[in-house]
């Protein structure tokens, strides 16, 4: 049984943090602003440009939350979560929590829609959506196609930054909405590897556990190359010196650490293969945005 630490003295905000998954929703809102960066139109104003930040972290933070709402039962079966707060008995699981995520969600998706338009909204939307609804209802238990559809959450945030500045979003953005699209498996894929006995147990077909690690592991090394040649297409539509130097230095970090994990597909490998996406992704948004910004 959980155990119960939360105490009546003092608010349990990082209890409440935890469950927002607010280190997520902050990577989330930096591909967003990446492109918004790139987007060829108008520049935002500060005001609309503190709702873009805040609409798709809010709305990326309730997506987070639905998801351990949804899943505080499998969750005390894996070791990567049953420390999450609804576990432990620190946060109360119950229905109030669907009225602050429906809540925070109509504020975050009205507040695009009224100070930007309708299409930065609708992305702001359909990336919480994807992770909450399409992946963590309607997939993950059932293929291990999961994360790749479920992985849409960040090209859509990518198109909520670019739609903010421009409801026709260029070439450029919509590269940078495929990099995410492609980012996503094999990021997810080498936590997987490091914890399939947890997916195994609670019986979610994660790909390790349904091919296997080492298939799996080259599943990622190939999934990597398909990314790392995306990641370069914004080179054909004007992105130049200093956004080739992040996504080659980045994609040669990623596919390096892959193949290794191929050659050992072991924890230990898994994991420092998915450090290197988050460095790879990191690189790759960096570059566009310093490149575009600077004008080189």
């Amino acid at each position: 049984m959980p155990s119960v630490r939360a105490s009546k003295s003092t608010f349990p905000l990082r209890a409440v943090l935890g469950v927002f998954k607010l280190r997520i929703g902050v990577v989330i809102t930096f591909t967003a602003l990446a492109g918004l960066a790139v987007s060829p139109g108008p520049s935002l104003s500060l005001p609309q440009l503190l709702v873009l930040t805040l609409s798709v972290l809010i709305s990326s933070a309730s997506a987070g939350a639905f998801n351990q709402y949804y899943e505080h039962d499998s969750d005390l079966l894996m070791s990567r979560t049953r420390q999450r707060p609804f576990v432990t008995g620190e946060l109360r699981h119950g229905p109030i929590w669907l009225l602050v995520i429906a809540a925070l969600m109509t504020l975050s998706v009205g507040a695009a829609w009224v100070a930007l338009n309708a299409w930065s909204a609708l992305f702001v939307f359909l990336g919480a959506f994807f992770y909450a609804i399409v992946y963590t209802v309607w997939l993950k238990r059932r293929t291990w196609l999961n994360i790749v559809f479920g992985g849409l959450a960040g090209s859509w945030a990518v198109l909520a930054g670019a739609t903010a500045a421009d409801p026709q979003p260029g070439a450029i953005p919509l590269t940078l909405a495929l990099v995410l699209f492609l980012w996503t498996p094999p990021h997810f894929w080498s936590l997987a590897i490091a914890f399939r006995d947890d997916y195994a147990a609670v019986g979610v077909p994660m790909l390790p556990v349904v091919v296997g690690d080492q298939q799996a592991a080259n599943t990622i090394f190939f999934s990597t190359l398909a990314l790392v040649a995306a990641s370069l297409l914004p080179l054909a539509f004007g992105l130049g010196m200093i956004y080739f130097a992040g996504a080659f230095a980045g994609g040669f970090l990623f596919i390096q650490k892959a193949w290794r994990l191929t050659r050992d597909p072991c924890r230990k490998s898994a994991m420092i293969c998915f450090h290197a996406s988050l460095i790879q992704l990191t690189l790759v948004l960096f570059g566009a945005i310093l490149d575009t910004q600077l004008g080189f």
